[in-house]
């Protein structure tokens, strides 16, 4: 499968090396040997073979050389700094790695000018041309990471899940953070696909684990880190009564949803992060999501943002439903922003007078990224 990013590294590799980060087992070393055409230049840090020549320079005669896992290398920055500055006419260098290496990479100004960071996300309606309802919900029960969508069973990719979800706590977070209560940190993880789609009580929670609201922020913080969660901020204006605290969550593995609506956003919320994310990291673009919830209670689910100014409005509804109506109230006093309000299961395709859009959720997914 040609992936969405393919054509963007070979385009950075001309001019800077590529760090290429994103959750673990999203397919970035797949990727990166498609990009590479063979294995010849594969180098992974783990391999023995592999380190020792990383470490005695007697790297492979091949014109791009594809590091795994160097960031476990104390001084992979100035490494990559001392072989990109002696061979940046010859050579490309395309670097890959999850949490580890997007939190790393921040740790010194080595290689300030020399690359170009890209995020892989999981698969996503428009990379798997998905024209129809049934197709999404495919999509939907077996979650965008390739092994579990590719192995296309319900069983196996629970399994997948579970294990995946064990792996990222025990190998990632062991190597990354220094967790006391390891414990209580498997319970918030085990907690937190129920709270999904509603804005976050940290105080509620921390009261649930018995832990400092300090240590629950951190812990939060490091999920994020690890690409097992995302969390997106309440949009605010001058001319709505906005709420401006809590902020909502999501899973990069929406399998971990067990409500089919709430596992629905969550999946179009990795959409529009995905698509954001996608827009920042090749065409530079100040982009975010946010979502709209107001003092009176009236909530949209997402709000995308450019320069700090609503660009899209969207709301997901589970079935037919009539048009919502904080949707209709944010549309009224932002009525230049596109709105869509999309559905898993409908059948219903429409503009409304107010220029709403009523769609089946493949029709506005598809044409993101």
């Amino acid at each position: 499968m040609k992936r969405y990013l393919e054509k963007q590294i070979r385009k950075d590799l001309r001019k800077k090396m590529v760090f290429l980060g994103g959750p673990r087992q999203v397919g970035k070393t797949t990727l990166s040997l498609q990009v590479a055409g063979s294995r010849k230049g594969y180098l992974n840090w783990d391999v023995d073979e592999h380190r020792e020549a990383i470490l005695k320079k007697e790297l492979p005669p091949a014109p791009l050389l594809v590091f795994d896992e160097l960031h476990k290398f104390r001084s992979w920055r100035n490494y990559l700094k001392g072989l990109y500055d002696l061979r940046r006419k010859d050579l490309g260098i395309l670097v890959t790695g999850s949490a580890r290496l997007d939190y790393y990479r921040f740790g010194g100004d080595s290689l300030q000018g020399r690359y170009h960071f890209l995020r892989l996300h999981p698969l996503s309606a428009a990379e798997l041309k998905i024209q129809t309802a049934k197709d999404l919900q495919v999509l939907l029960e077996l979650g965008g990471f390739p092994e579990p969508f590719l192995g296309g069973s319900k069983i196996e990719a629970k399994r997948w899940s579970r294990e995946y979800r064990t792996r990222l706590l025990r190998d990632d977070l062991a190597s990354l953070e220094h967790i006391q209560d390891l414990g209580k940190l498997e319970l918030l993880v085990l907690r937190l696909p129920d709270l999904v789609a509603s804005p976050l009580s940290l105080n509620a929670l921390r009261e649930d684990l018995q832990v400092s609201h300090r240590t629950l922020s951190h812990w939060m913080d490091v999920l994020e880190r690890l690409y097992a969660v995302f969390r997106i901020m309440p949009f605010g204006a001058p001319k709505i009564r906005a709420v401006k605290k809590e902020r909502k969550h999501y899973h990069y593995d929406w399998t971990l949803v067990q409500d089919p609506a709430k596992r629905f956003e969550n999946m179009v919320a990795a959409h529009l992060w995905k698509w954001t994310h996608f827009l920042e990291d090749t065409e530079g673009r100040d982009m975010e999501l946010r979502y709209f919830r107001d003092v009176d209670g009236r909530e949209v689910d997402f709000v995308v943002m450019e320069d700090g100014k609503p660009v899209l409005f969207v709301e997901c509804k589970w079935s037919d439903d009539g048009i919502s109506r904080p949707l209709r109230y944010l549309n009224a006093r932002f009525p230049y922003v596109p709105a869509w309000q999309i559905h898993a299961a409908g059948k219903k395709d429409y503009q409304a007078p107010e220029k709403i859009r009523v769609a089946p959720a493949q029709v506005l997914l598809r044409t993101l990224v």
